[in-house]
């Protein structure tokens, strides 16, 4: 924690380090260090890796792991199937790997490791930039599908049946705005999420630890209840990361129907 007079500061959680000391490598003139950021995304897609490759032995008797992969597999084709259809299947890779990486990030992002001396959780959704980045290859993704599918046709998207000819410009404009706006709302709503939770937890740690080194009076009256509120905020973050993760997979399997099924 950034602590300063007594001050912990609620943004310090946020900020991009180098994973490995203070030395940066610079090369070309371009800053190339490998950042705490790059660091727990590696971790993510280790965890993640190691998550699937356990589930993944294909058993006679189902082990633990492999039902596992295989609920989170089921869930996501069943998904995709609902709002694409048959053709949703071939989606599953890529929203099963999307799912459980922005799940896996949030969730290593909550855990504890705070009490091992060195070691700092981040949670590399709480920056938009990654966030960002998810959406524009979902985004990317349905471009490529609508076009490759349906080539200049899949601008009538953007023109609902039954517009009257008169209002067509108009709405083209909006319904294609509209459009575009989709990526940045998308990874916006899984950045605001996580940052703004994990601020709450930082505050609420603040009063804990305040509330301690002005003694037992106000100990019971400020640290205690801020510790008893940061268990429930830390399992309704635990929830909101689950259900931002759903939320960035069903948006997504929502605009690549769009694409597959041209209205």
């Amino acid at each position: 924690m950034a602590e300063q007079s007594g001050r912990i500061d609620p943004m310090h959680q946020f900020l991009i380090e180098p994973a490995f000391g203070e030395q940066r490598w610079i090369v070309g003139g371009y800053d190339l260090t490998f950042t705490n950021s790059a660091l727990w995304m590696v971790i993510t897609l280790g965890a993640l890796w190691l998550f699937v490759l356990l589930g993944s032995r294909r058993e006679l008797v189902p082990g633990r792991w492999q039902m596992a992969v295989e609920s989170f597999t089921g869930f996501i084709q069943n998904m995709l199937t609902s709002n694409i259809g048959p053709e949703g299947k071939r989606f599953v890779p890529y929203v099963f790997s999307l799912f459980m990486f922005i799940l896996f990030a949030n969730v290593l992002g909550l855990l504890p490791f705070g009490v091992i001396p060195g070691v700092h959780p981040f949670t590399v959704t709480s920056h938009l930039t990654v966030t960002g980045v998810l959406a524009i290859i979902s985004f990317a993704i349905v471009l490529i599908v609508g076009f490759g599918r349906h080539g200049f046709h899949f601008f009538s998207l953007f023109v609902p049946h039954g517009t009257p000819a008169l209002m067509i410009p108009l709405i083209f404009v909006v319904e294609l705005l509209s459009f575009l706006v989709r990526p940045f709302s998308l990874g916006l709503r899984l950045f605001v999420a996580m940052t703004a939770g994990h601020i709450l937890l930082k505050v609420l740690a603040a009063f804990v630890i305040n509330g301690i080194n002005l003694g037992p009076a106000y100990a019971a009256i400020i640290t205690v209840p801020s510790f008893i509120l940061m268990i429930g905020i830390t399992l309704l973050e635990l929830l909101v990361a689950a259900i931002q993760a759903y939320v960035f997979a069903l948006l997504t399997s929502v605009y690549l129907n769009d694409a597959v099924n041209l209205h």
